[in-house]
């Protein structure tokens, strides 16, 4: 077993709160440059798979690669112009901030993606309940819906199947594909109106008598992630502030 898993969920999405909340006021490639090189280095401390970081580290680099090359074009000159076509502008400052940008994006999006790595709902659901203390009726019932969202895909395929075996789904795509999905929505209806008066009569809603089966533990290792969010923080903070990088936002 891996050691990120076994942190409680609600450190982990305390950690990703705190460093893109660090993160968001200031667009220069200083800061984040130094924050994604020390969030890397905690990733491998905690031992994320390393599998796992280069899969979805590569969606998250192609989002902000995409960001990026949008800020590129459409950014606010300044400087040397070395394109320019209608609205498109690719000059020092557009450069400038699209690398900015594509830093930014990565050093945000990345510890939220690869810290939640192999995170169970339910242990989640437990965290924020006993952790947070979050109104079990809120929790119990977001738990139960993200359960069911996975059920969407099976439907989606055996709703298709009918549909085919009805010869209703032979010609029309876009008709068929309407039909289909207002058939969805009416069947995922109806499932949550069954599963919230199951959940009902079985006194879910008892908040006052509410117990949990397992325990969410807070310890330790909880408390050092999330001061080491605070320390990448204000260590990319610093570094930028000190090399004269610092740009806040507000300023832009």
């Amino acid at each position: 077993m891996t050691g990120a898993p076994t942190l409680n969920p609600v450190a982990k999405l305390a950690a990703a709160l705190i460093l893109a909340l660090g993160l968001i006021f200031s667009v220069d490639w200083v800061s984040a440059l130094t924050a994604l090189v020390l969030e890397v280095a905690l990733l491998l401390v905690l031992r994320v798979p390393l599998r796992q970081m280069l899969l979805r580290g590569a969606v998250v680099l192609l989002a902000a690669a995409l960001t990026a090359v949008t800020i590129l074009l459409y950014g606010q000159p300044g400087g040397t112009v070395y394109w320019h076509f209608l609205l498109i502008n690719v000059s020092d400052g557009s450069i400038t901030l699209a690398l900015a940008t594509f830093l930014r994006v990565l050093a945000i999006a990345l510890p939220s993606v690869l810290l939640f790595i192999d995170t169970d709902p339910t242990e989640l659901a437990d965290g924020l309940g006993q952790v947070l203390r979050l109104p079990a009726r809120f929790v119990l019932g977001a738990l139960a819906g993200l359960r069911l969202v996975g059920l969407l895909r099976e439907d989606w395929q055996y709703l298709g199947f009918a549909r085919r075996a009805r010869g209703v789904a032979d010609r029309g795509r876009l008709r068929r594909v309407a039909g289909q999905a207002f058939a969805l929505l009416v069947f995922a209806v109806r499932r949550g109106s069954m599963l919230a008066t199951a959940m009902e009569a079985r006194g879910f809603g008892a908040y006052p008598t509410r117990t949990w089966a397992r325990p969410s533990p807070f310890g330790g290792r909880e408390i050092a992630l999330i001061l080491a969010a605070f320390a990448i923080v204000a260590v990319a903070i610093g570094v930028s502030v000190a090399t004269g990088h610092w740009n806040f936002i507000g300023n832009l």
